[in-house]
């Protein structure tokens, strides 16, 4: 080293030595340990290297970055560990690196690097007089002013290289590689412990595995005030399967060895029901939807956002604690316990701690954190519902704000869950927005659902689209002449092309819509708004406060949901809604509109579906009521809904470049072979066989159909222009393929836009609108309408939407006043402080003259009779006819034998037609 030394001084060079250029390297020398940082603004791969003499950059991180080298003075000579030696004169001065909050200097000579960017070696190492701790996998680098940062690096491992397609299909198209299917699965490592934490290891009762028994006594108890005159409600439980039984017994055995619940006398009774879980296993859940209903709800204020904001700004640390079963950290008063009991086939219990599933438990769970945090809100702590973060200006400062919090949990003895916990970030999502050191941003998945729209390929996808900018037009200046090029492709006479107008205009609109005024800050002392709307293609939902949109979402349905009947598939958005906006929508009011009306009884009805018990769990938490509003009118979270990628005609029919060139491969069929990867990931290649597509099908039929063969020729003469070849050389008619006459593969077109499990049986002309889109022959429309017209199940379910059969017959006009009055029942309404539970109203049918009358069902017809005598005779006179339907109260027998006293004659609706009366 010395002789190499001597040798490059006297050439005018300085030495160097750099032992690690990529992993294998890196992963044979002790001193190294490697991470993620930010270098002008770009996260990198670094090695942190005591046996490198200097700091190297990599030729291709620096042309990622943007800066350009200079040539040094004195050229710098450096020896690999393969003996081998290069020399470099390219040198980047004044990078600028942020490591743990603060930005650093580094100066770097240029190399060729494989698997790392930087390189950070003595020269950098010592000028920051770094403390190394490798076992701890820890490097603390101490600043001027006696301030320090401590990085966490990440173990060394393999990388896999990462190719774009386009250049595997170059690849495969060489032949000069070999291509495999392969299944990447990632072997389970040892979960993190809080002994592997700094600070948090001096903290380790803090984070318990499970919650050590009952809570202590709290300066806030869990109370349940109820409206007057309210009575307890009980009810017989549920029947449950055999695995249910056995899952009630032991989950009741374990509250009870927790303290969390105990046996009650109370006359109170809740059901009890289960839910599945991700994993398969059961979550049992309390029925307290009748409770909530008798329970005057806490209006506990929660902080405005932007308010909490302003604490943030200037922050660029941040920690996230989350409590351990939170709920169950705090006891309920002792007079309102029995109001928690449920009754079980294996006994009458009732619950000592918080439970889940009552309305006001998220309002006093703020409030016993916000008592305990007092003295640090807007210090450096904010709590909101169920978050605690800790905002800093440096990571030294976030340590010891992070332990004043912990000392507090300990002596509060409070509880936190350490894996839902983050420490130390850079960047944190808080609210719907993201928190860095440069400031606030709105936080791009709240506007992806209308960034991400992707360019319409047809009219009706044009008009979807133009529904939505639409609807906000008031809010965007110029509509009409931005939205021009998109209103002409909607027009029956103009034929469907994409311009570069047309591009110019959707991205406009796009861009109009995501920006303010129609994005708005929302008010979170203000109630929201949600649309929500479910179709075969996905989820859509638009949140709104005071007429202005906060945020647009959609995704498309997950394989097992487009089998969900239409009722649960509305309930899923809406529950898709309340879960992605929880942090505007949680402990607020909230009004949810659908357009699938019996949607909202869902709080009233009786049978549940395992699926609807588990959502209703999670609309539980949260003030809202579900109202119907109609489908014509919903046009945002309907437009959403349907604008998400996978439709059935596009997935046919288009196919990645990338999976043709293994179309063309001679795959060899293999057993399951499992080949180790750097010992942390397994790679499972498995026998493989290519089926030919639907759209390969035409494609070979075309070959041999004399009509396909004459288009084509005109094509290749260039004497027609609406038929033309596919990039894989299919006759396409206006970019639509050419399906020849063969009865079996139209027929399984057809059949698969109608009777497949997640289409509904469209009607002829949504199915012809859906194929026509990628499929055309001659003569399709009329094939597909004869195809509806014969579909057995559409004849036996769907209703008919002509007018009825037969002449209108309107009923006679009466000639003076009093003569023919109709009279029916409003039933089902809330029962008033009288008992009423029901409307009988009668409407003179010449003046259109109305009474209402306050009855109750239970009533008796002596009852009804005497109110009708006293609140229509009395006023009105005793009437010629009445029209009414067939009620039982209508048809009994005193009923007629009254009225043929007085003189009446009754005459009633038909079955089934009761706008009769």
């Amino acid at each position: 080293g010395t002789e190499a030394a001597s040798a490059a001084a006297a050439e005018g060079q300085a030495a160097g030595q750099v032992y690690a250029v990529d992993q294998a390297e890196a992963a044979q020398q002790p001193g190294t340990m490697s991470g993620m940082v930010v270098l002008n603004d770009i996260p990198i791969f670094a090695l942190f290297d005591t046996g490198a003499t200097h700091t190297f950059i990599s030729r291709r991180c620096l042309d990622a970055i943007g800066v350009h080298a200079v040539t040094a003075v004195d050229p710098l000579e450096v020896s690999l560990a393969s003996g081998r030696k290069i020399v470099t004169s390219a040198k980047a001065s004044d990078l600028s690196l942020s490591i743990g909050g603060r930005v650093l200097t580094a100066d770097a000579f240029v190399i060729e690097m494989k698997d790392f960017d930087l390189i950070l070696g003595m020269d950098w190492l010592s000028f920051y007089h770094a403390d190394i701790r490798c076992h701890d996998r820890e490097i603390t680098l101490y600043l001027p002013g006696d301030e320090s940062i401590t990085f966490f690096g990440s173990r060394n491992r393999s990388l896999p290289h990462v190719v774009s397609i386009a250049k595997a299909t170059k690849l495969l198209r060489r032949g000069n590689c070999q291509g495999y299917l392969v299944s990447l699965v990632e072997d389970s490592q040892k979960a993190r412990t809080p002994h592997d934490v700094p600070i948090i290891r001096e903290f380790v009762d803090v984070f318990p595995d499970e919650l050590p028994g009952g809570p202590p006594n709290r300066q806030v108890e869990f109370s349940i005030d109820l409206i007057p005159g309210a009575g307890p409600v009980s009810k017989a439980p549920y029947r449950m399967a055999p695995k249910e039984l056995q899952e009630l017994k032991t989950q009741i055995q374990e509250l009870l060895r927790l303290g969390f619940i105990r046996p009650s006398v109370s006359p109170w009774g809740a059901l009890v029901l289960f839910v599945k879980k991700k994993d398969g296993s059961m979550r049992m859940c309390i029925d307290y939807r009748d409770l909530n209903r008798l329970t005057i709800k806490n209006k506990y204020p929660l902080p405005r956002i932007d308010d909490l904001f302003d604490q943030l700004r200037g922050a660029c640390v941040f920690s996230k604690i989350d409590l351990r079963s939170g709920y169950h950290q705090l006891r309920i008063k002792e007079s309102d316990i029995a109001k928690t009991a449920f009754r079980t086939r294996y006994g009458h219990y009732e619950f000592v701690v918080m439970p889940f599933g009552l309305s006001n438990a998220p309002a006093v769970f703020m409030d016993l954190r916000n008592r305990i945090f007092h003295p640090y809100l807007d210090q450096f702590v904010i709590v909101f519902i169920d978050d605690i973060l800790i905002y800093s200006k440096s990571q030294k400062e976030n340590e010891e704000h992070l332990r004043v919090v912990l000392e507090t949990l300990r002596r509060e003895k409070l509880y936190a869950k350490f894996s839902k916990c983050e420490f130390w970030l850079q960047q944190v999502s808080f609210l719907g927005h993201v928190i860095t050191q440069a400031g606030i941003e709105v936080d791009p998945s709240k506007v992806s659902a209308v960034q991400n729209w992707s360019t319409p390929r047809s009219p009706s996808e044009v008009c979807s689209f133009l529904g939505l900018a639409g609807y906000y037009r008031r809010f965007i200046e110029g509509f009409s002449k931005i939205a021009l090029p998109l209103l002409q492709l909607t027009r029956k006479s103009v034929k469907f092309e994409w311009t570069d107008r047309c591009e110019a205009s959707f991205q406009e609109l796009k861009r109009r819509l995501t920006s303010a005024p129609v994005l708005t800050i929302h008010d979170p002392s203000r109630s929201f708004t949600i649309f929500s709307d479910a179709s075969r293609q996905g989820l859509g939902c638009v949140l709104m406060q005071d007429g202005q949109v906060v945020a647009h979402a959609s995704r498309q349905l997950k394989p097992h949901e487009q089998n969900y009947p239409t009722h649960d598939l509305e309930l899923a958005a809406v529950v898709h809604a309340l879960k992605i906006w929880r942090h505007y929508l949680y402990g607020g009011r909230c009004e949810i509109f659908t357009d699938h009306k019996s949607l909202q009884y869902i709080f009233t009805q009786k049978e549940l579906n395992m699926r609807q018990r588990r959502w209703l769990e999670l609309v539980k938490d949260y003030d809202c009521s579900i109202q119907y509003h109609l489908g014509k009118a919903n046009v945002v979270a309907d437009a959403l809904s349907r604008n998400v990628k996978g439709d059935l005609t596009y997935v046919i029919t288009q196919q990645c470049p990338l999976i043709h060139e293994f179309a063309r491969m001679q795959l060899q069929a293999i057993d399951a072979l499992t080949i180790a990867v750097s010992g942390s990931t397994s790679a499972s290649v498995s026998a493989m066989q290519l089926q030919l597509t639907l759209r390969e099908r035409i494609r070979r039929e075309q070959a041999s159909n004399e009509f396909v063969r004459v288009m084509e020729a005109k094509v290749h003469a260039g004497g027609i222009q609406d038929f033309q070849l596919g990039a894989d050389g299919a006759l396409e008619f206006r970019g639509r393929i050419v399906v020849p006459k063969v009865e079996a593969l139209r027929k399984e077109i057809l059949s698969e836009a109608h009777t497949a499990p997640y289409l509904a049986h469209p009607g002829s002309t949504k199915m012809y609108h859906d194929l026509r889109g990628s499929f055309w022959w001659r003569g399709m429309k009329k094939d597909v309408a004869e195809f509806v017209r014969r579909c057995l199940t559409c004849q036996q379910v769907k209703a008919e939407h002509q007018s009825p059969i037969g002449l209108l017959q309107p009923l006679p006009i009466s000639r003076w006043k009093w003569e023919e009055v109709t009279m029916d029942f409003v039933t089902g309404l809330p029962r008033s402080s009288e008992h009423h539970d029901a409307i009988w109203v009668v409407v003179h049918r010449l003046t259109k003259v109305a009474h209402f009358l306050p009855v109750s069902m239970k009533m008796s017809l002596d009852k009804l009779a005497e109110i009708y005598t006293r609140g229509i005779i009395r006023l009105n006179g005793v009437p010629v006819t009445i029209v009414s339907d067939r009620d039982p109260r209508f048809i009994s027998r005193f009923w007629h034998s009254l009225h043929e006293a007085m003189g009446t004659k009754l005459e009633f609706s038909s079955a089934y037609h009761p706008e009769t009366d």
